[in-house]
């Protein structure tokens, strides 16, 4: 029982129980036994060592493993007496939660749940979500992280991350001291022929799209200028054009020279575009109009509504495949739910989310030790996921590998980015390793709990006779 899926779990837990649901799977005597079993939790993933004991263990997520900690580690740890008598297993600890999350309906309500079991033990938290992936990432992301963020006082228990504000300017490397940990390998920050339609505020998420998509123009053989051509813009004030006024240095090498439009109807009507990417965060920006516009001149139009939470987004996945008659392609930033046309045919919309691409760059940087991330980098992880996408995924509509394979998927963009590092002289540790994978591999953050070591050993008899008077 290494990695039990959380709802399979919570089956058996039902269908062992007296007053079951109806509906609940049958399940054999072996198997219940083996959901029941209560052993010491630990696995044979590895060891540590801590100077910690007592409360600084059971209050320490990093540390904690709740009523998983064996006899002999309460005894060494100093927390025996701390726990109650009882001895669980990693796996039962994730059925106990997965009861306790079948009980909320809000999705704010699991939100808490789950960040206060990461503050608790943070081992069981990412066992929880390794467990179910597709459950649990709209709860602890988007849409749920951004009603979290809106309702932040409500949701507080605990102040997590590094709060530096614009008033800090000038202090930033006395307030980084203040974080406890001294071993930092990753760090995120937040703020806020074919032709391309950037429909947004022009903010860093849109130029960023913008030029890494001109990188792999590149990459075909079309010239940088070439690509900008191809790449229209349009912000609240409308298409971005040569002569309009106060138009900074980044918008220029985008403005085109071509007549003023005002509404994005008009420009989609007129330059006719073979994909659109929302990042503006207005609800409804793709209208009816556009999208039927989009269906009219391109077979399979592109439509991608990237802004987040669900609320934002330009067009709704439905929206796109029923007014595009199925044919259109489309992901957005938020998750949306899958949508079953009137013949039959069955859509998963993809989720074009940073959440394919952080994990596995930042496993591979730090595997390799690249000291600058370009935009190679990124380039190369687009070209990983996308070869990752099978042809049946592709007949669901899905352009992005399955959520619940995203170990998989940064695992391989990982491989692919330490092969990178390595072969364009970007990496900084050395031998370069053989086996790329097993050197990946050995990398990976694993969830299990490991073992408290205990170095007991014996000095020979003659070494130990205790001196008398």
């Amino acid at each position: 029982m290494n990695s039990l899926p959380g709802r399979a779990a919570l089956s058996l837990v039902f269908a062992g129980s007296p007053g079951r649901p109806a509906g609940a799977v049958p399940v054999d005597g072996a198997s219940l036994r083996a959901v029941r079993v209560c052993h010491s939790g630990t696995s044979r993933q590895g060891s540590t060592t801590t100077k910690k004991r007592g409360y600084d263990i059971t209050r320490n997520p990093h540390l904690n493993k709740g009523m998983a900690f064996t006899l002999e580690e309460r005894l060494q740890l100093g927390i025996h007496g701390l726990l109650p008598p009882c001895f669980l297993s990693q796996d039962v600890q994730v059925l106990r939660v997965m009861k306790s999350y079948e009980t909320r309906a809000d999705p704010l309500d699991k939100y808490i749940l789950l960040m206060t079991l990461q503050d608790r033990n943070e081992k069981l938290f990412y066992r929880l979500l390794t467990s179910d992936i597709e459950e649990f990432m709209p709860i602890v992301y988007t849409p749920t992280v951004g009603l979290a963020c809106q309702q932040y006082g409500h949701a507080f228990r605990r102040p997590r991350g590094l709060f530096i504000t614009i008033h800090d300017r000038g202090h930033i490397a006395t307030m980084l001291n203040s974080w406890p940990e001294a071993d930092i390998k990753v760090h995120t920050h937040t703020h806020t022929h074919t032709q391309l339609l950037m429909a947004g505020k022009l903010n860093s998420a849109a130029l960023g799209i913008a030029h890494l998509l001109m990188m792999a123009m590149a990459k075909e053989g079309i010239s940088r200028e070439e690509a900008a051509k191809r790449i229209w813009m349009v912000d609240s004030k409308g298409l971005i054009v040569k002569g309009r006024g106060n138009l900074n240095h980044e918008k220029q090498e985008f403005a085109h020279d071509h007549p003023h439009i005002k509404t994005l109807e008009e420009v989609v009507a007129t330059v006719k575009p073979t994909a659109i990417i929302g990042v503006a965060a207005v609800a409804g920006a793709f209208t009816e109009k556009i999208i039927k516009d989009m269906a009219s001149f391109n077979e399979r139009p592109i439509i991608f509504a990237l802004s987040n939470p669900t609320s934002k987004a330009e067009c709704t996945a439905e929206q796109c495949y029923q007014l595009t008659e199925g044919r259109g392609i489309f992901a957005s930033g938020s998750p949306f739910d899958k949508v079953t046309m009137a013949d039959g045919r069955t859509f998963v919309p993809g989720q074009g989310n940073n959440a394919y691409v952080f994990p596995g760059v930042a496993l591979g940087v730090i595997a390799c030790g690249v000291r600058h991330i370009s935009d190679d980098i990124f380039l190369t992880t687009a070209e990983a996921i996308a070869g990752m996408v099978t042809e049946e995924n592709l007949a669901e509509g899905r352009l992005y590998p399955p959520l619940n394979s995203i170990r998989e998927v940064s695992f391989k963009i990982a491989v692919k980015i330490v092969n990178y590092a390595y072969k364009n002289n970007m990496a900084s540790l050395y031998p370069e390793p053989k086996d790329k994978e097993a050197f990946v591999l050995s990398h990976i953050y694993s969830p299990d709990y490991d073992s408290f070591a205990l170095d007991t050993y014996s000095w020979p008899q003659e070494a130990m006779n205790v001196q008398d008077v």
